[in-house]
């Protein structure tokens, strides 16, 4: 009898705060090249500052995080920058030039949060998405995306508030996937490839 599949569809965060596991971006900065390690990396929705985390073990000596509401806690309060800032209504977050956005964005804002890091990124822009939203999203035609990574075991992203209950991440019921584009480009036909956790990726 095939076993039963715990999965979880966790309710809305008002504030679009789910969490991803450390492993999608620490996957994506060993295969995607974010520009020279002096480079700042941005995360716009930066949350518990996991994307930023991941950064700084890649070997980028400058990272900044800005959110609407301040989540980072206990040391990382200390090590990683932080402004809160609403990236789809204010200015740009730093007055010096941004290398890269990588970034998890609120699902249902993806295509501005794309839109505004593509005016703003010297190198490369990435955003996470759910991927059962890609077949509808005809405006990725008119921007220069490059790579559509599908990750691979299938991340569970509940919301912040969800683990800071005690619940441990596990069993989601979504796919997602990361849209990397390059601000230098024209848009053109994305490659399209698995990032997998565990280092065995393959491409199309």
């Amino acid at each position: 009898m095939p076993r039963r599949r715990r999965a979880h569809i966790f309710a809305k965060e008002p504030h679009g705060h789910y969490v991803e596991p450390a492993w999608t971006s620490a996957r994506l900065l060993a295969v995607e090249d974010f520009g020279p390690r002096s480079g700042l990396i941005l995360d716009p929705a930066c949350g518990w500052g996991t994307i930023l985390k991941s950064a700084h073990k890649a070997g980028f000596r400058r990272v900044l995080g800005c959110d609407v509401v301040d989540r980072l806690r206990g040391d990382d309060r200390i090590t990683l920058p932080f402004c809160r800032h609403d990236f789809l209504n204010g200015g740009t977050p730093t007055n010096g030039a941004v290398a890269s956005i990588i970034c998890n964005p609120p699902f249902d804002h993806v295509e501005e949060f794309c839109e505004r890091a593509l005016t703003i990124a010297q190198h490369k822009v990435a955003m996470i998405m759910l991927l059962r939203r890609l077949p509808a999203a005809n405006w990725l035609d008119r921007l220069p995306l490059e790579t559509v990574y599908m990750l691979t075991p299938r991340p569970s992203m509940p919301p912040g508030e969800w683990i800071d209950a005690g619940n441990k991440p596990g069993g989601g019921s979504q796919d997602f996937c990361w849209l990397v584009f390059n601000p230098r480009s024209r848009p053109r036909h994305a490659a399209l490839r698995w990032l997998h956790r565990d280092g065995k990726d393959s491409m199309t």
